[in-house]
């Protein structure tokens, strides 16, 4: 059975609310060891996200009045705003100047719900560029938050564990294909070996066990009688 955000997440959560001061959340940050606080409302939704990058900018632009007094031309302002790099730059001067999270925060917040797999988490921090996900229920309301360190830990499952998950598999296999497969697992690498009937059965269980959680690598050594895998079609036939 694959693991869900549930699982792994933590809840005990440090959290801000939408008026915390920049040097409340400097502190929240530093005591509870995170780089990143989701902002909530008065009723526990999450609203936003502020990090250690939110609140650099006030560093970047502090005492820098020569760039708050220059003015560029109408023809780079216009050029700027076109290519988005324009907005970027304001609201790095907005976060810059902000007190409050309300201000300073990230939204909308990039969120995760407690029944979605832990590797559809991974795949929204990949796309999103995050390296945490406040998790809400339907409501919006936090329950935990979930880290990449999180995550991993279905990778810290037994040889053991994932031998027995594996056997499953290959017994759902050998069922009705009346292969002799034999699978041997070594730090989550699964070499599977014997013959199949076909090769396509070759290559689903292949995937199958790919797919079992810890599993690191799969070695398919797996023989076959029948190759019945169409190649792939060669242009101008």
């Amino acid at each position: 059975m694959r693991s869900t955000v549930a699982d792994v997440m933590t809840t005990e959560v440090a959290s801000v609310g939408e008026d915390a001061g920049y040097k409340e959340i400097v502190s929240t940050l530093l005591e509870r060891g995170v780089s990143a606080l989701p902002v909530l409302d008065g009723e526990n939704r999450v609203v936003g996200v502020v990090s250690e990058e939110d609140l650099l900018h006030k560093v970047e632009f502090e005492n820098d009045t020569s760039a708050r007094a220059y003015w560029p031309p109408m023809r780079a302002r216009l050029r700027a705003r076109l290519s988005g790099a324009g907005a970027l730059a304001e609201r790095a001067d907005e976060k810059a100047a902000g007190r409050t999270a309300a201000h300073l925060m990230s939204t909308p917040a990039v969120t995760v719900a407690p029944a979605a797999l832990v590797i559809e988490a991974a795949r929204l921090m990949e796309r999103r560029g995050v390296k945490r996900l406040p998790v809400v229920d339907g409501t919006g309301a936090l329950v935990g938050v979930v880290s990449r360190r999180d995550l991993l830990r279905v990778f810290s499952r037994s040889d053991s564990d994932i031998a027995a998950a594996v056997e499953d598999q290959v017994a759902e296999v050998s069922r009705w294909d009346r292969g002799e497969i034999n699978a041997v697992v070594e730090d989550g690498v699964v070499t599977l070996s014997g013959p199949v009937r076909r090769r396509s059965v070759a290559h689903a269980l292949a995937g199958a066990v790919c797919g079992v959680e810890g599993v690191v690598a799969v070695t398919n050594n797996l023989d076959w009688e029948i190759d019945d895998v169409a190649p792939y079609p060669q242009m101008g036939v």
